[in-house]
């Protein structure tokens, strides 16, 4: 390239500073094994939000100002010293990854972004970029709390769907999220049977989704329908998305009648009660360090080796589907607003 793009992003200046502050960046160039996407769509995640709002009490590393934002796809228009993978040109969704680096070049926020390519995957042409901005950090966070030997160290995806054993099964709370609807998915493809719960209207797109068999959080029999769901299988353990789904988990794991992997409950987010603690289930809460983002990572096998494929061939589909709420980074701030209000089996998305 020539001249360098002219770069301008929504800047988070200083702790709990509101609105964001939308000015010049600098086009930062890639160095070895990364390439820079001229961003196209920008997924909206309550990590973002909640960084604004409580300042330093989350995600303490980071130094401002930073560029925050997670889920990012576009075009790639520029790719660094041994990139093989990827050309000027190709479509691409992937993980930014300022949040766990604090290298503002690396924030999805912005026009320009910086990705490493082991935490990016081409994508085909029948899926927009509106779509595919609904991932990256539910591929992060699934991935790492599903496959990590640190977490539920299940077997990793393929394509096509592992057959294996079809006796295990694992259990996955919130079914309707985006980090469920991405878990979902992948713990099929890696060839468990998934227990869900969800709300009832939602039933039927957990069930599209791949899962046997979904409840209602909110039944007062939850924690019996889900432990018959898993009597005398080979339960694997549990991954808790939403409040009060791990004493959900860690009851249902107590009084499982089968074998079990071990008895953990990968926490990927929500309230537990101290209760759950107390059952002998091990509850660990899904930590996204350097190394879960690192070239040898799982997440990284996610991006190389199963998502290309499985993307191209439809066996794993993007969900939930995108909400847009406006274009251009002007509009996150008002995305952070609508976010926090809450949203149902969708995925709050900006245009640029």
């Amino acid at each position: 390239m020539t001249e360098s793009p002219k770069n301008q992003a929504a800047w988070l200046p200083a702790s709990k500073v509101t609105p964001l502050q939308i000015g010049p960046a600098p086009y930062t160039p890639p160095g070895p094994g990364q390439l820079v996407l001229k961003n196209s769509a920008l997924g909206i995640n309550s990590v973002d939000w909640a960084k604004q709002m409580l300042g330093d009490v989350l995600l303490g590393h980071i130094k401002y100002p930073i560029v925050l934002g997670v889920d990012v796809s576009g075009t790639v228009v520029e790719v660094g010293e041994g990139v093989k993978r990827f050309r000027v040109g190709d479509r691409v969704v992937g993980t930014a990854a300022s949040i766990t680096s604090s290298i503002a070049a690396e924030g999805g926020y912005q026009l320009y972004t910086v990705i490493r390519e082991w935490l990016a995957a081409p994508l085909p042409e029948q899926i927009s970029y509106e779509q595919a901005s609904v991932l990256p950090l539910a591929i992060l966070t699934a991935s790492h709390g599903l496959f990590s030997p640190d977490y539920l160290a299940l077997d990793l995806p393929a394509v096509p769907t592992r057959s294996g054993n079809t006796t295990r099964s694992v259990i996955i709370t919130g079914g309707a999220s985006a980090v469920g609807s991405t878990a979902i998915q992948l713990a099929v493809s890696a060839g468990y049977e998934v227990v869900s719960t969800a709300s009832p209207k939602n039933f039927e797109y957990v069930k599209k989704l791949g899962a046997t068999h979904v409840f209602d959080y909110h039944s007062e029999t939850v924690i019996e329908d889900v432990c018959a769901a898993v009597k005398g299988r080979h339960l694997a353990g549990g991954y808790s998305i939403g409040d009060g789904s791990a004493d959900l988990l860690a009851a249902v794991l107590a009084k499982h009648e089968g074998p079990t992997t071990n008895k953990m409950i990968a926490l990927a987010g929500g309230t537990n009660n101290e209760s759950s603690n107390n059952t002998g289930v091990n509850v660990k809460f899904i930590l996204i360090d350097p190394a879960a983002i690192g070239p040898d990572s799982v997440v990284s096998h996610i991006y190389e080796d199963y998502l290309p494929l499985a993307l191209a061939e439809g066996q794993f589909v993007p969900a939930p589907e995108p909400e847009v709420v406006g274009m251009g980074l002007e509009k996150i701030q008002d995305a952070f607003m609508i976010h926090m209000q809450g949203v149902s089996a969708k995925k709050i998305v900006v245009e640029l």
